[in-house]
Order: structure tokens, then C-alpha cells, then sequence
């Protein structure tokens, strides 16, 4: 357009001087048009054109899967003991059914969220959730097939591939349908998603187990991934793929290195610390997965096309912050959930359903409060929200470590939860939004991968280290007991001293969560205005 401009003005100073002697020529004193604005380049992370004026019903569509999968990875720890008598198996055995749909889940991230902006999200996603969905049938009839727990491990592990195809996906696409200064509220709902389904999923596994038995618990996905696979099919759009090389080279070390490093970190304590299998240990894993993941780096660093994790996602800075406070926020809730699900059934003799609905207050006040902070997400400076909420979250779970005594009153407990909710509400939001802000839209993928991969990798983190700290702090108030040994028993038949000291040493375990996601608020007071904030100053 400015070009156009430019020519229509020189033909017009072509026939000013071509004018008859009778008019008046453009004098020397006349002064001189103003030579036009040079053209403004395109603002990389502006909304791409054609797309639906409403993006809701797509981002509704997508959280059906979101939380589909979301469920799928607590779900099952209620069926522990039904799972060892269909089976014939050990707890070990029985456990490797979570352990193996988490490891799955978390080694692709990075992959697939860089196939999202090769292929479409549409496309990828949609492959994940029809992966998941036959893979969830397999896992209900695996008892039929096999007499062992092998082959419900194996489905578990395709079922996690069809997760991590998923996830990065669906924070793309709202960072690519929704404008900058209205994606605070999309994010919002998708973090209250993220956080009321890793509580259902007790819940709902208890209900089931209890009524139609645990093949159900699997079975429960087809008819959900089959209405969220239309849903996904007709509302989500398709949006632009940008042409990229496959950088084989970080494909291979980064999965190789998250690999070694994560199973290292969740297994380590059932190998305690020591020899896996013949030379190979858990210490010799770390150090390969630490190496590899370094390689990967400096691989990164020199690929010069299309790289797996372009590196130039971290010079902005909110980008960068967002990351280290959400693995913070991953350690934390992981590493709250197990001391706290312990005690309720343990100290006080809940069922797994009665113990989960000690914390629904948590879920109801996330999507109460889900629009709510979706707007102040857009309209405030994230450090505002993001250091109070997280700071808030550290009190609570302090709070949370104190009432975990054996005879308080169920109320507190109830409050506590509430109080939760309402941290929870602030946080997910404001880390999710300000991470993707101001990225460029060919690289949504990319930075949707790497910020659920440290998401995942904080969850890893957690599980491995409060489990250490349980299992200490058990010991030392309870000379020659163990976690799994006290777990295994009935609370009713448990003497009153040994619940009190078992409480206290979960109690005690708490303040490590409580520690860490300090770390995460002081990481938030480096947020800076984000851009469309900045626009509008």
C-alpha cells in the first residue's frame, strides 16, 4: 500500500511539471511532501488471518481430550490392589502401569510439540487422541488377552504416546486462535482444566472400580474420545503448517537423554538409588541422561535450520520465567498429593473416593474463580497475580502440613482446600499466558512442548524426592517402619501413637513443597509488561 502511495505521488509531480505555462510550477519555496512512513513489519505474534471471529468452541473441544488424559494419569492408583488380583501381580508390577503411562507421556513432549508447527495441530492432535482412544481399549481387554500385566503396561505406554501428541496441541492452538490481550482467559480455563482433572481422576476411579470394576476405568475413554474426536474434527480450524527439516540429531538426544533421566529419577527410589540390572544403575542413568541433555543443547545451539528447540525462545524473558516457576508448580502439587492422599487413608481410615473429596473444594473454587482470573490475566501485569498466588500457595500447603493430624476436625481440612483452590486459580493462568504471549506464531508448537515438558519434568522431580523424604522422616519417627509396610495396613487397626507419629512424619515431609514453590514466586518478580500491555500503555 505504501508503495502505491509512493507512485501515485510521482505521477502527480510528473504532471505538475508537465503543466501549461499558465500554471503555477512547484516552486523551490513550496515545501516538499513528506516522503511516506516506511512499511511496518508484520508483528510475528499477531493472530493469523482467516480464522473463526469466535475461538471458544474450539478450545471447548480440546479440553475434552486435554482432561480426558489429564484423568487417565491418577486415575489408576485407586485400582492398585484390583489391579494385583486380576493380575496375579506385585505392587511393583502394579505401579509400573502409572509409571509407564507418565514416562511415555513426558519423554515426546518436545517432539511433539515441534510436530504440531510441522504437521498442524489439528492433524497431530487428532492422531494423539484416536492413539489414545484404541490404546484405552486395549487396555480394558488386556485381562482377556493375556493372563499378565505386561500387556497392560504395553497399552499404557501407547496410551501415553497418543497423550503427549496431545497436550503441546492444545496450548498452540490457543496461543495461535486467540489475540494476545484475550488469551490470559483461554489459558485460565486450561489450567483450571489441568488442575480439576488430576483430582477427579480418584474420584471417578473409585466410582467406577466400585461399581463396574476396573477394566471400566479405561473403558470410560472410548465414548469420550469419540465425541472429542468430532468435536475436534468439526470446530478446531486448521491452521497454516510452516515447511521444517526434522532435526533427527535432537530428536534422538533429547529423547534418549529425558529418557534416561526420567526413569532414573521415578524409579530410582523402588531400586533404591543402586543396581537396575546387571552394569546398568541409577546413578550411571543420571549421568547419561545429564550428558545427553547436554549434548542436545550444544547440538541446538549449532543447527542452523529448524532445530527441535529453537534456543531463541528463551530470550524472552517471560517466556524463561514462566518455565522455571511452572516446574515449580509441577513439584509442588505431585509432591503435595502423595503425603496428603497417605494420610487420609491411613491416619484417618478413608477410602481412595473419601480421601480425593477431601480436597473437591480445591476443584469447585478453580472453575468458579477460572473466568475470573482469566480477565485479571489480561489486564494486569502478571508479577501482580503470578508472586502472590504462588507465595499463597506456600502458605496453604504450609497450613495443609499442620492439620495433618489424625483427629482434626474435617473442616479444616475443607478450608485449607478452599484456600487452595483460590492459589491454584491465580497461577495457572498467568504462567500459561505469559508464556506463550509474545512468541511468534511458527513457533507455538515449539514453546507449547518445552513449557509441558518442564511442567512434566517438576512433576517427575517431586514424586521422586518427597517419596526419599517420606520414607525418611517415617523412619526417624518411626524406628523400623516403612512407607510401603504402613501403607499396606488397615488405620483402624493401628495403635493411636503410631498415627500420630506417622502423621507427623508426612506432616514434616509437606514443608518440601511448601520450600520450593517459594522458588517459583521469586522467579515470577522477574515477569516483565507483556507486549499487548505495553501496546495499549
Amino acid at each position: 500500500m505504501v508503495a502505491g502511495l509512493g507512485g501515485r505521488a510521482s505521477l502527480r509531480s510528473m504532471r505538475s511539471s508537465d503543466a501549461p505555462s499558465g500554471a503555477t510550477p512547484l516552486s523551490a519555496s513550496t515545501p516538499a511532501a513528506e516522503p511516506p512512513a516506511p512499511a511496518r513489519p508484520a508483528d510475528p505474534t499477531a493472530r493469523e488471518s482467516g480464522l473463526p471471529d469466535n475461538p471458544w468452541p474450539a478450545l471447548w473441544a480440546l479440553v475434552i481430550g486435554f482432561f480426558m488424559i489429564l484423568v487417565d494419569s491418577t486415575i489408576v492408583a485407586v485400582g492398585t490392589p484390583a489391579l494385583m488380583t486380576a493380575f496375579d501381580a506385585t505392587v511393583t508390577q502394579v505401579l509400573w502401569v502409572t509409571s509407564a503411562y507418565l514416562l511415555a507421556y513426558a519423554v515426546p513432549l518436545l517432539i511433539t510439540g515441534r510436530l504440531g508447527d510441522r504437521f498442524g495441530p489439528k492433524r497431530v492432535y487428532l492422531t494423539g487422541l484416536t492413539t489414545f482412544t484404541l490404546a484405552s481399549l486395549w487396555c480394558g481387554i488386556s485381562g482377556e488377552l493375556s493372563s499378565g500385566i505386561g500387556m497392560l503396561i504395553a497399552a499404557r505406554v501407547l496410551q501415553g504416546l497418543g497423550a503427549s501428541m496431545m497436550t503441546p496441541q492444545t496450548m498452540a492452538v490457543i496461543t495461535r486462535t486467540f489475540p494476545a490481550d484475550r488469551r490470559g482467559s483461554a489459558m485460565a480455563l486450561w489450567g483450571a482444566t489441568a488442575g480439576v482433572a488430576t483430582l477427579i481422576g480418584p474420584i471417578l476411579g473409585g466410582v467406577l472400580l466400585d461399581r463396574l470394576g476396573w477394566e471400566w476405568m479405561f473403558f470410560i475413554n472410548i465414548p469420550v474420545g469419540i465425541i472429542g474426536l468430532y468435536l475436534a474434527w468439526r470446530l478446531v480450524p486448521t491452521l497454516q503448517t510452516h515447511a521444517r527439516t526434522l532435526d533427527w540429531v535432537g530428536i534422538t538426544l533429547s529423547a534418549v537423554g529425558l529418557f534416561a533421566g526420567v526413569f532414573a529419577i521415578q524409579e530410582g527410589h523402588s531400586y533404591g538409588w543402586g543396581r537396575i540390572w546387571g552394569p546398568i544403575s541409577v546413578p550411571l542413568l543420571l549421568v547419561v541422561g545429564a550428558v545427553l541433555l547436554v549434548a542436545f543443547v550444544w547440538w541446538q545451539q549449532r543447527v542452523q535450520r529448524d532445530p527441535l528447540v529453537p534456543l531463541r525462545l528463551f530470550r524472552d524473558r517471560n517466556f524463561s520465567v514462566a518455565n522455571v516457576a511452572i516446574s515449580t508448580v509441577g513439584f509442588t502439587i505431585t509432591a503435595m498429593m502423595f503425603p496428603f492422599m497417605l494420610y487420609a487413608q491411613v491416619a484417618r481410615d478413608l477410602p481412595a473416593t473419601g480421601a480425593a473429596l477431601l480436597l473437591a473444594p480445591q476443584a469447585v473454587v478453580s472453575i468458579l474463580l477460572a473466568p475470573i482470573a482469566g480477565r485479571l490475566t489480561d489486564r494486569v501485569h502478571p508479577r501482580t497475580l503470578a508472586v502472590p498466588a504462588l507465595l499463597g500457595l506456600a502458605v496453604v500447603t504450609w497450613l495443609l502440613a499442620k492439620v495433618m493430624t489424625p483427629d482434626s476436625p474435617t473442616w479444616t481440612i475443607l478450608v485449607v482446600a478452599t484456600l487452595m483452590g483460590v492459589a491454584n486459580s491465580f497461577i495457572w493462568g498467568p504462567l500459561s499466558a505469559s508464556a506463550n504471549r509474545n512468541l511468534p506464531m511458527d513457533l507455538a508448537g515449539a514453546g507449547a512442548g518445552v513449557y509441558n515438558t518442564t511442567r512434566q519434568m517438576g512433576s517427575v522431580l517431586g514424586s521422586a524426592a518427597i517419596a526419599v523424604l517420606m520414607e525418611a522422616r517415617i523412619a526417624a519417627t518411626l524406628p523400623g517402619a516403612s512407607t510401603p509396610t504402613i501403607a499396606g495396613g488397615s488405620g483402624s487397626a493401628m495403635p493411636a501413637p503410631v498415627k500420630e507419629a506417622f502423621a507427623t512424619a508426612l506432616g514434616q515431609a509437606m514443608l518440601l513443597p511448601a520450600a520450593i514453590i517459594v522458588i517459583g514466586a521469586v522467579a515470577a518478580l522477574f515477569f516483565e509488561t507483556p507486549r499487548h500491555q505495553q501496546r495499549s500503555a
